[in-house]
């Protein structure tokens, strides 16, 4: 143990000012999922030396106790003497008895690849690093050094936003930078190429970790390059990165949890589709949500998450700009980069209306509102049961509907949310002043006028109201209908025995005004058995909007019967008017082509 520290310390004397906190990390034990990190902190000037984990990650909003997989903590000082430990509390380590000098060293689990936590296992190592490290809060402004101990054996490389010292060492400015860079060792596929901006040029480089062959990397990093490029028109340029080189951390693998997660000059993707597999269509929506995120949340950032806390839940109300705003041109890029057709765009906008505009809950929350719940939702766990089918909708696709009407809105005053966009990122985005929801609504009105800014936020923004979207996106040629003879009940049902209720009933629904519930088991409908086999909805269209069925249920063991009327659904059809062999002029087309392709 001393011999080991006494070489760590030889190691950061050579790199690094007296007043720098040194990391390192190895992977011995990787196949159980295992690292070992040591910290070195100098010049400690205070009896007592706190250490702790996060309880946040940059990205998310809901707590995650990072401490839980730390074990096998030690403290020792210059000489190697071991110090005195206690827990103040379940995430810190308070130590005493020091000279001067703490060096800390502990075992980290980690099994989970996605962008909030970490995996170590023989494939990689991904390192988020509030899961992964260590930090004092009272020396969150120094200056930060890092070695990676790559598994040379396993062809191990290093990807990060972290600026290169030499070999496998990695330097931060400051605890902030450090935690929001997460990093990708793996023997993984590297591309890059040039951008210019603002009369610089700076680097986009894709460090893709699968099992892929180098032509599907070759073939997956054109479709990137059309993103960023797609991206980039929007706000005119690329943000200035701080050094000068953006990198896309994607581990496409088995082991993987499907994921992504933005950072100032970096973002996570994870999934377990590989790219012969679906992920070179499927898993490129991540990257575009990911990116515009650069612009969109990591620079023209919410004043709410100003500074970001790493010991309590961070909680904002301008999520269903930040997320939301960014969810609506994840598709729009897709399909103005030329991976998505105009068709094949407006019906991946059924699932995400239907959703936020038939969901009760927005007779709960606003926009605003509904962004304060991300503390619980946002991968945040309970045990209890909630009813957030009913009351919560989520700020990403409430958010990416209102870009969707402000942009056709704003289309019809011959003006466009790119213009909008481009403005934020000037006032606030460029000169990194944060934000609040009130800069967002003077930087509309200054834009589009005081009655047409003042509208949308009075409107959609502090209170719940659904816009005309049968007249919006007639005007660029897409139809929006309801089927008055499509039957609705209001529940999901297990398609085979036993047919159980898996969710909380729709409020107002049919079901949910005949009292069933989630758990209830559905045993016949009209003195009939259900069809084992066949879906629960489909076999609910066999009758009519109107009819009265009679339901056998159980529930708790006991038997039930109720009554239900059938009412007509309120899903909504979004095509294309080609596809209803109706034929939109040419001034709507021209519509369309500005819309969809920002021409």
């Amino acid at each position: 143990m001393k011999a080991s520290f006494f070489k760590f310390a030889l190691l950061i004397s050579t790199v690094c000012f007296s007043q720098t906190n040194a990391y390192e990390i190895s992977f011995e034990n990787a196949v159980h999922h295992e690292a070992k990190v040591k910290v070195h902190f100098p010049q400690v000037g205070t009896d007592t030396l706190t250490v702790r984990m996060s309880r946040t990650s940059p990205g998310r909003y809901a707590l995650h106790e990072f401490a839980k997989n730390v074990y096998d903590f030690k403290a020792i000082d210059s000489q190697g003497n071991l110090l005195k430990v206690m827990r103040p509390d379940p995430y810190q380590w308070a130590i005493t008895g020091h000279d001067g000098e703490v060096r800390i060293s502990y075992t980290l689990f980690a099994n989970r690849g996605d962008g909030t936590y970490s995996q170590i296992d023989e494939t990689h190592a991904h390192l988020n690093i509030p899961a992964t490290f260590m930090y004092a809060p009272s020396y969150a402004n120094r200056a930060i050094v890092i070695d990676f101990k790559v598994r040379k054996d396993l062809n191990w490389k290093v990807a990060t936003q972290l600026p290169l010292v030499s070999g496998t060492t990695y330097s931060a400015p400051d605890l902030y930078y450090f935690m929001d860079s997460p990093t990708e060792i793996s023997n993984f596929h590297l591309k890059e190429f040039q951008v210019s901006s603002a009369d610089k040029s700076q680097t986009i480089q894709l460090a893709l970790h699968h099992k892929g062959s180098q032509e599907e990397t070759d073939a997956y990093f054109e479709k990137v390059k059309k993103v960023v490029l797609a991206e980039k028109d929007v706000y005119g340029e690329l943000p200035d990165f701080d050094y000068g080189t953006y990198t896309f951390l994607a581990c496409y693998i088995p082991n993987a949890s499907g994921d992504g997660m933005e950072h100032r000059n970096s973002t996570i993707l994870t999934s377990t589709r590989s790219l012969a597999e679906g992920g070179m269509e499927r898993n490129i929506g991540t990257v575009s949500h990911e990116f515009f995120h650069a612009w969109n949340v990591e620079r023209i950032r919410p004043k709410s998450l100003e500074p970001f806390d790493f010991e309590e839940a961070n909680m904002s109300g301008e999520l269903w700009f930040a997320e939301g705003f960014t969810s609506y041109y994840t598709n729009l890029i897709l399909c103005r980069a030329g991976l998505l057709s105009d068709e094949e765009y407006v019906q991946r906008l059924r699932g995400t209306f239907n959703y936020v505009w038939n969901s009760p809950g927005r007779k709960f929350f606003t926009p605003i509102e509904m962004s304060y719940q991300a503390p619980f939702v946002d991968a945040a766990t309970s045990v209890d049961p909630v009813n957030r089918g009913n009351t919560f909708i989520s700020y990403y696709s409430y958010g990416s509907m209102l870009g969707l009407a402000l942009d056709l809105s704003l289309r019809q005053h011959n003006l466009n949310l790119d213009e909008y966009m481009k403005l934020v990122w000037q006032t606030y985005g460029r000169t990194e002043k944060p934000y609040t929801i009130s800069d967002l609504h003077e930087t509309l009105v200054g834009y589009a006028g005081e009655a047409f800014g003042n509208n949308f936020f009075n409107t959609y923004i502090y209170q719940s109201e659904m816009p005309d979207y049968t007249s919006l996106l007639d005007s660029v040629g897409v139809e929006l209908s309801q089927n008055p003879e499509l039957p609705y009940l209001g529940v999901v049902v297990n398609t085979e025995v036993p047919h159980r209720i898996q969710r909380t009933p729709v409020i107002g629904s049919p079901a949910y005004k005949a009292g069933l519930e989630q758990g209830d088991v559905i045993t016949a409908i009209n003195e009939v058995s259900i069809p084992n086999g066949q879906r629960f909805e489909e076999y609910i269209k066999s009758f009519k909007v109107g009819d009265r069925l009679k339901i056998d249920f159980e529930r708790f063991g006991s038997k039930k019967s109720t009554s239900v009327l059938l009412e007509a659904s309120a899903a909504y059809t979004l095509s294309l008017m080609e596809t209803n062999s109706k034929k939109p002029s040419a001034s709507i087309i021209k519509n369309r082509i500005a819309w969809l392709h920002g021409k």
